[in-house]
């Protein structure tokens, strides 16, 4: 019963959320509704599942001095300072108000170490990028010459370029090239992408709610 219980469940919701989108009417966009109230409270109880094994796993990591257990130990720390910040020394109704302490915390201490990640994986970017666009074969080639003239049209050079030194019409310049680039082929790729993302969410969602795909109970 631990493996069919869940599975009927999954299955039940499965089908009524698919219902709802052709049949929305009573009882069946009620139904939707519960489903989805319940949907948040199991997200929070999940954040929070998340959290204490987020700490259990920081502190046994620390406790054995296993390797790089000083980030662990940052962790546990930043943690616990937030948490205690922004439930007890908030003030206000809402501790995401602007000049609370939490929000200051987040504003100096979070933001900024966000940029700074941001910005780490430019260099990553920049790297993967120049492997990539090696002009190996004629399709990466094409991507060299698509990913130079987008770049260059997206920076005032480039119309320098074609608009003052070259002196070339209208819809020659580099900016008009760039958004041409972005907004046929490369629009055209990114649906063929989703339509394909879309089949393969489908596809695994039906093997789910019949049961065929149960790693989600510890099945085989």
């Amino acid at each position: 019963m631990k493996r069919e219980v869940p599975l009927i469940i999954t299955a039940v919701v499965g089908i009524m959320y698919i219902f709802q989108y052709f049949v929305p009417h009573e009882p069946v966009s009620r139904f939707s509704d519960w489903f989805s109230d319940w949907f948040g409270i199991i997200q929070a109880f999940a954040i929070w599942l998340g959290a204490l094994n987020l700490m259990k796993l920081s502190l046994l990591k620390v406790a054995r001095r296993k390797k790089d257990w000083m980030y662990s130990l940052v962790t546990i720390i930043g943690f616990a300072a937030i948490f205690i910040v922004g439930i007890f020394f908030s003030r206000g109704a809402n501790f995401q108000e602007p000049g609370t302490r939490f929000m200051f915390i987040y504003d100096n201490v979070y933001d900024p170490l966000s940029s700074t990640m941001f910005a780490l994986l430019g260099f990553f970017v920049a790297s993967a990028s120049y492997r990539a666009f090696r002009a190996r074969n004629k399709e990466a080639t094409m991507l060299l010459l698509a990913a130079f003239f987008v770049m260059l049209g997206r920076v005032p050079v480039g119309d320098m370029i074609t608009k003052e030194w070259l002196q070339l019409p209208h819809w020659l310049w580099l900016s008009n090239w760039a958004d041409w680039v972005m907004n046929i082929p490369n629009t055209a790729g990114q649906r063929a992408i989703m339509i394909g993302i879309a089949l393969g969410i489908m596809s695994t969602s039906l093997r789910i709610i019949l049961g065929i795909e149960r790693t989600f109970v510890s099945g085989d």
